[in-house]
């Protein structure tokens, strides 16, 4: 329903908005490497088997994923406002790229699709749409990434005991194989592999005792570094002195070695002649629009995480991204979107900038032309081990606790929104939430008087202010506070000090004195517009 506004008198427009690059940092791009560089090794060594992982998932072919990880790292590092986001192919657009190839014939017909979901999204960042992720409620975005921490650990328990079923990266409650989450653990205890569940235990125990060692003093060799390491020597000596024990090769990195010539050859060209059927256009819409809610939402909580609280500008985020999937799909690349569980083990691995995301990119294109043979030693437990506390740190007792502090209208949505992802997927579950939220906002805005009353007790004039904001969700209330005036009384409902009038609310009132008259009433309406006009000032 349209709305009758106006600008309180004396308060100026904020500055603050989806634009506002937050506080300005003195930091040049290198200042932060020994910091950002071990870090971005972090990354890359989560990021590889992700990006394999979502490739398989989506039926592209596997460098698809590589070429998305590599654009997320340099092209969106580069021109994000971000410090701390990684972006790459996610998890939640697995379904999307499925269901689009099958549709359109083919990865080639769906590459200009990628692309043309790109210029949305850069269209949509022009247009200022960022403005989006901040409607978001708190108790939604931090149930979100308890939730995230959850699923990590749920994912790789079975990946830790050599049991790999489901894909590296998948978040959906059922996986594509049919297999629910629950049900991966239940038959992977039924086949561990020592070897596999030694490294992981060995690169948890690592990672907990690190910070409190003299070890920690070493920048450029972080924990998670040296539990991947570890778990490939363990898995090496096993192969020399108990064959048995070791690793199986299905459940380590699996990297294309074709080299420099080879990986230009199997790059997929996008198939111009595919923009002529309409379901890439609608494909190109989906895209744009799913990848830029996924991204605002990571950006979001990527905020949070952030150790210094820099506030990063939404509207070049959409930019950042739409650049991304343009140059991706370009190159034969899968969706980008920002993507939270590389985020979250970038802050977790002491990055400070973005060069952090830059590097692992720039890693990643070395271990596609370099060194996919040494990479393809690195057991998935291991890895799975660095998955395993970074999503214990996501889900803290002490997030819980402040969520149950902040009272039931911020719990009941941050646990709605945890249970919602663990047994649906990330989209899905936020949706959940985010609805849950919502319905809390609502009914407390409905709780609050629509009319304040200023009259002192037993006055001969019932005296009414209308708050900042009247808008539909206040008609209940005003209408109750009317029906409750006595019969043949005075009153004055005064509405000056309004910033905004829903015509709803407003028909409300001035059917009030229709009722007035018959009931003897002598009303008084100051600064209320009568409907379809403009308010006086």
């Amino acid at each position: 329903m349209p709305a009758l506004s106006r600008a309180p008198d004396g308060v100026p427009e904020s500055s603050v908005g989806p634009d506002s690059p937050g506080p300005v940092s003195p930091r040049g791009f290198f200042d932060e490497w020994r910091n950002d560089v071990p870090a971005s090794v972090v990354v890359f060594l989560v990021a590889l088997p992700l990006c394999l992982g979502v490739a398989l998932a989506s039926g592209a072919p596997l460098l698809s994923g590589v070429v998305a990880g590599i654009v997320g790292g340099i092209v969106v590092g580069m021109a994000s406002g971000s410090q701390l986001m990684v972006s790459g192919p996610a998890a939640g657009l697995t379904a999307i790229v499925v269901t689009g190839i099958a549709q359109v014939g083919g990865f080639a017909q769906f590459l200009p699709a990628v692309i043309l979901g790109g210029a949305l999204q850069i269209g949509l960042g022009v247009a200022r749409a960022g403005v989006i992720g901040y409607y978001f409620p708190s108790s939604v975005i931090k149930g979100m990434l308890a939730a995230i921490g959850l699923t990590l650990i749920l994912k790789q328990i079975p990946h830790a005991m050599g049991y790999d079923a489901g894909y590296e990266g998948d978040f959906s409650f059922v996986s594509p194989s049919g297999e629910n989450t629950f049900g991966a653990i239940g038959h992977a205890l039924q086949q561990v592999q020592p070897g596999a569940i030694a490294a992981a235990l060995i690169g948890v125990g690592l990672m907990v005792v690190w910070p409190k060692t003299p070890m920690a003093r070493m920048k450029l060799f972080p924990a998670p570094l040296a539990a991947v390491v570890l778990g490939v020597g363990l898995n090496q000596l096993l192969l020399a002195v108990a064959p048995e024990y070791a690793i199986r090769d299905t459940h380590l990195v699996t990297l294309p070695t074709t080299g420099a010539e080879g990986v230009w050859g199997q790059l997929t060209r996008p198939d111009w002649g595919a923009l002529a059927n309409q379901q890439v256009w609608i494909l190109a819409a989906t895209i744009g629009i799913v990848a830029s809610l996924e991204s605002l939402l990571s950006l979001e909580a990527t905020n949070k995480l952030d150790p210094e609280k820099r506030d990063a500008p939404a509207n070049r985020e959409l930019l950042a991204q739409g650049m991304g999937n343009v140059v991706s799909g370009f190159f034969g690349g899968l969706p980008v979107t920002g993507v939270i569980v590389r985020s979250s083990a970038n802050v977790d691995a002491g990055a400070r900038t973005r060069l952090s995301a830059v590097v692992h990119g720039i890693l990643l294109i070395v271990a596609v032309l370099l060194l996919a043979r040494v990479l393809n030693l690195i057991p998935l437990s291991a890895l799975a081990a660095v998955l395993l506390v970074t999503g214990f740190k996501l889900t803290t007792p002490a997030l819980w606790k402040s969520a149950w502090r902040l009272g039931l209208s911020h719990f009941i949505p941050f646990a709605v929104t945890i249970v919602a992802i663990l047994f649906t997927d990330l989209l899905r579950g936020i949706g959940i939430g985010l609805v849950v939220g919502i319905a809390f906002i609502i009914a407390e805005h409905m709780r609050r008087p629509g009319l304040i009353l200023v009259s002192p007790a037993g006055a001969i004039l019932t005296r009414y202010v209308l708050p900042d904001q009247v808008t539909f969700l206040s008609k209940a209330s005003i209408a109750r506070e009317l029906e409750a005036l006595p019969d043949s009384c005075r009153v004055e409902i005064d509405g000056r000090r309004t910033a905004r009038f829903d015509y709803d609310a407003l028909e409300v009132i001035l059917a009030f004195r229709e009722t007035a008259r018959s009931r003897n009433i002598d009303y008084r309406l100051v600064g209320i517009p009568e409907v379809g006009l403009t308010p006086a000032h």
